[in-house]
């Protein structure tokens, strides 16, 4: 374990598991404080929307469990979160700042293709959160096949020469996952909002936003104070709290 690692959070490396997040699920009740998961191997990863996220060895699946304060909005907002640490991350390990961009709502790019995905899943009754898990996947060695219509995946290896195993990922991951998530809760939002859009692929570029039922094209002007996505499009700003981005 690193000399960094932040204090009062657990760390806990298993060979294999079906998912870090069903893992984090099942341990979650008997918890007294923070956790780090991470799988050398994850058999049945997903993605957003109960997609699959194929997961090669050598790659990086982990999950961080938390009991964290604050309505379901303001507990989601850890996304940002997530992304600006793996972002930090991966210039600690490359020291390559420009290599690297963040897709709203919840990927990492490097040179414009998917390297990381964050998915985030709540325990709780009604409307209040009783534990946060949020997954995430980096393709440290090797990316899956792409999916048609989708950001082709890349691997941090193939695009940057870089190798660094999984242990020693999360050992960098989580002192600046810690430094953000203070920020966050010692400062409120702003601060978060601003170093993500300072990050943002793609910021003053038409993208497409598609729902379930409905597909939005315009200007991607920036994220709001509930993190929902600002598009400018014919019929005016609108604010798009949920979507897949497609780039035009």
């Amino acid at each position: 374990m690193s000399t960094n690692w932040p204090a009062g959070v657990g760390r806990v490396v298993l060979p294999e598991i079906d998912s870090t997040n069903l893992e984090a699920a099942r341990i979650a009740p008997g918890l007294t404080g923070p956790v780090w998961l991470l799988a050398l191997r994850q058999t049945k990863g997903k993605g957003r929307r109960g997609r699959d996220w194929r997961d090669p060895e050598g790659n990086f699946a982990a999950s961080y469990i938390t009991r964290p304060g604050g309505p379901p909005d303001q507990v989601a907002l850890r996304s940002f979160v997530a992304a600006l640490a793996l972002f930090d991350a991966l210039v600690k390990v490359t020291g390559r700042p420009e290599a690297f961009a963040l897709k709203w709502p919840n990927d990492v790019l490097c040179h414009g293709g998917k390297l990381a995905g964050i998915l985030l899943e709540s325990i709780g009754h009604g409307a209040q959160v009783g534990h946060l898990i949020i997954g995430i996947g980096v393709n440290l060695r090797s990316a899956p096949e792409a999916e048609a219509g989708s950001v082709p995946p890349v691997s941090l290896m193939g695009e940057t020469g870089t190798s660094v195993d999984p242990e020693a990922f999360l050992d960098i991951l989580a002192p600046v996952f810690a430094q953000w998530e203070h920020q966050l809760v010692t400062y409120g939002f702003a601060p978060i909002r601003r170093a993500w859009l300072d990050r943002a692929a793609r910021l003053g570029q038409v993208i497409t936003a598609r729902t379930v039922t409905q597909s939005h094209t315009g200007t991607f002007e920036g994220i709001d104070a509930t993190g929902a996505l600002q598009l400018r499009g014919p019929q005016g700003m609108q604010a798009i709290p949920a979507a897949d981005i497609y780039f035009a």
